[in-house]
């Protein structure tokens, strides 16, 4: 059996309603499981970008693509590895006030994760950690031994290429000099 990457899938489209239900029914049908899944307005006005990270090998990744690529409301797909790319995830940790006052150094605890306090009250106190996923999650692990979490949730991946531009301006662009010669 092969190895298994972390890919990511970019995919870029028109907003339209049932588009993700496609999307996915691509990844069902593979018996893929999406370990992570954004969509928001691209850099593109009207177009939108879904990122979705998947385990598979590349032969997998690559026919998951060609497969979404056929969606008709789809304009682009394209899948990387995490050295291709600068990615984020966003972490929100909900604390008792009460515990998280105990801690011996809270402004350690924050300093040495990069966290900081979105807000604070008489009950409880939100964290934010912006990181890779071993990141938020080593500061959840921490949280969780020490005062325990009320709440907890992470994002899924938002990524950009590392290439000066989006690749669907590249694709455009030739599609435009194709077009309008």
């Amino acid at each position: 059996m092969q190895d298994k990457t972390l890919y990511t899938i970019t995919i870029f489209s028109e907003n339209t309603v049932g588009l993700l239900s496609q999307v996915t029914s691509v990844f069902t049908r593979r018996q893929l499981n999406i370990e992570t899944l954004s969509v928001s307005a691209s850099a593109i006005e009207g177009i939108h970008k879904f990122t979705i990270t998947v385990f598979c090998d590349e032969e997998m990744v690559k026919k998951v693509v060609l497969q979404i690529d056929k969606r008709v409301d789809v304009l682009k797909s394209y899948y990387n590895t995490n050295d291709e790319l600068i990615h984020q995830e966003i972490a929100l940790y909900k604390l008792s006030t009460s515990e998280f006052l105990k801690i011996e150094s809270v402004e350690t605890l924050i300093r040495n994760h990069n966290a900081r306090i979105l807000d604070i009250n008489e009950n409880s106190v939100v964290l934010e950690k912006t990181g890779h996923y071993q990141e938020t999650q080593d500061l959840f692990e921490e949280l969780s031994k020490t005062i325990g979490v009320l709440q907890f949730i992470r994002s899924g991946r938002v990524a950009i290429t590392k290439s000066k531009i989006e690749r669907l301006s590249d694709m455009l662009a030739e599609l435009d000099k194709k077009y309008n010669k």
